[in-house]
């Protein structure tokens, strides 16, 4: 049996400050991947409670953008608090709901920094002013939408939940957030948190469901004018679809990736090899930003392959509650039945050299396939599993090319010692964030983070974040005579 948490595990609706059960009373079942016990039946929002949420979202926005930043700021820092002091038990629901192994758990701590940021951080979305054009004053300023819709993923469901929520928050939008089926639990604790903070009602919602109906609810409601949403880049099409066939609300959008990584000759292999390994490892590989193609100089190809398969093999399949577990199980019968495809296609298509299907429960052990042709299934398409597929190149040009080659574009790392080099690839690649002698998850706190090409748009991030959730306008005031005219 699984370790249940410490407090009975909330699964109702929180709209309107209230917990309550789902409209036409469906559920779900949510299992925890290692036992495949189910731990919890979650209530799905129905249309009709989509509509609740955003009617009480929409009622309560007018006051809370009123606060003003100094209003909102105590609320936002009182859930810092209460992260912090919820770490256990946060730990415990993200565990039994992803499978990813509680020792690696930071998310509570990661989460309680965010909100503490942004209680304040709305102060450097600033507007311009200008008296260039004679005769007026002319000034932008930055507004909230009103009620924002928020999807996240159920990879990393609580630093989801606190990077979209926090900054919509804070830019003094209401929200209402919608968990993904598979990771409902955290998002729905989180719930408890907000209403402990004393938040006024409807100033935050969160439903639990499918993508249909809960998810396209949302995306095509006409009173919600803002979506951020994090995940697939199919789902990301049909959002965009939605919003634009119903009220062109503003859409924000990080999605999938097929990160490369390039590895010189002259690079430190051994560090090369460690880190590239951990990236597609961490979190049994379902992370978008993982560097699931590895393109290494072939004069170095033996020794690398070689410190790649040691790290890569020394991982400790088991139990993720186990602290000392560091590969746990992928999340569901359906995702590890698509990795289970992967790793046919990649079979047919190149050499497997290591790892493969455990045959035990959900697990897939840390996998290398070789020698795979670059129109390969398994070169172009985002497992979202911990496999890799590693070939050489000759030349710098080639490695861009190949690295390139792909309708991702949301993370690339490249190691060398070649500072002239490391600049022209840092230029060539074509990603939202590239990784000089490091790779995915490293990241920096105050970076832009987003995709280029179908790995989304726009960028998320502690200076960024905030400028999704608002808007700009102008405001001209007349000032004196002038030649004043169209322009």
């Amino acid at each position: 049996m699984a370790a249940r948490p410490s407090e009975p595990i909330e699964t109702r609706l929180f709209i309107n400050n209230e917990f309550r059960e789902s409209s036409d009373k469906k559920t779900f079942e949510v299992v925890y991947p290692y036992t495949k016990e189910v731990i919890a039946n979650v209530h799905q929002a129905s249309i009709d409670d989509v509509n609740d949420a955003v009617t009480a979202a929409d009622a309560a926005f007018p006051a809370w953008r009123d606060l003003g930043v100094d209003g909102r700021a105590p609320y936002l820092r009182k859930m810092s608090e209460l992260f912090a002091e919820a770490n256990d038990e946060l730990a415990r629901l993200e565990t039994l709901c992803t499978g990813r192994p509680i020792s690696q758990f930071i998310d509570a701590g990661m989460s309680s920094g965010l909100f503490r940021y942004f209680a304040d951080g709305v102060w450097t979305a600033q507007g311009t002013a200008s008296t260039h054009t004679p005769g007026l004053l002319s000034l932008t300023v930055k507004e909230p939408f009103g009620v924002a819709g928020l999807i996240i993923p159920w990879n990393f469901p609580l630093v989801m939940f606190t990077m979209k929520i926090a900054p919509a928050l804070a830019a003094g939008n209401t929200v209402v957030l919608k968990s993904s089926e598979k990771a409902p639990l955290t998002s729905i604790f989180a719930a408890k948190l907000f209403q402990k903070a004393g938040f006024p009602p409807g100033v935050v919602n969160i439903i639990a469901g499918f993508g249909a109906p809960t998810g396209a609810a949302l995306a095509e409601h006409m009173a919600v004018r803002v979506i951020s949403f994090t995940g697939s880049s199919l789902t990301g099409q049909k959002i965009q679809a939605a919003a634009a066939k119903s009220n062109m609300k503003h859409v924000h959008m990080e999605l999938g990736g097929k990160s490369p990584a390039v590895v010189f000759e002259d690079a430190d292999i051994e560090a090369a090899a460690v880190e590239t390994q951990f990236s597609i490892q961490f979190n049994s590989g379902q992370v978008c930003v993982a560097n699931s193609r590895v393109y290494v100089q072939e004069s170095v190809y033996d020794k690398f392959i070689a410190v790649f398969r040691e790290k890569f093999a020394a991982v400790k399949l088991g139990d993720p509650l186990d602290p000392s577990t560091s590969h746990g199980p992928q999340i569901d019968a359906a995702q590890y039945k698509r990795v289970q495809e992967y790793l046919g296609v990649g079979e047919k298509d190149g050499s497997l050299t290591q790892g493969g299907d455990a045959h035990d429960g959900f697990f897939v052990k840390p996998t290398i396939f070789e020698k795979v042709p670059e129109d390969s299934r398994l070169m172009r398409e985002e497992v979202f599993g911990p496999v890799v597929a590693i070939n050489t190149f000759k030349t710098e040009e080639e490695a861009v090319w190949k690295a390139n080659d792909t309708e991702f574009g949301l993370y690339a790392s490249v190691f060398t010692k070649d500072l002239d080099r490391a600049v022209r690839m840092s230029k060539a690649l074509q990603a939202g964030t590239v990784g000089v002698n490091c790779t995915s998850p490293t990241n920096a706190k105050d970076a832009a983070f987003g995709g280029y090409k179908m790995s989304g748009n726009g960028r998320e991030g502690m200076l960024y974040s905030i400028e999704n959730f608002l808007q700009t306008k102008s405001i001209l005031i007349k000032s004196g005579q002038g030649s004043q005219g169209l322009f």
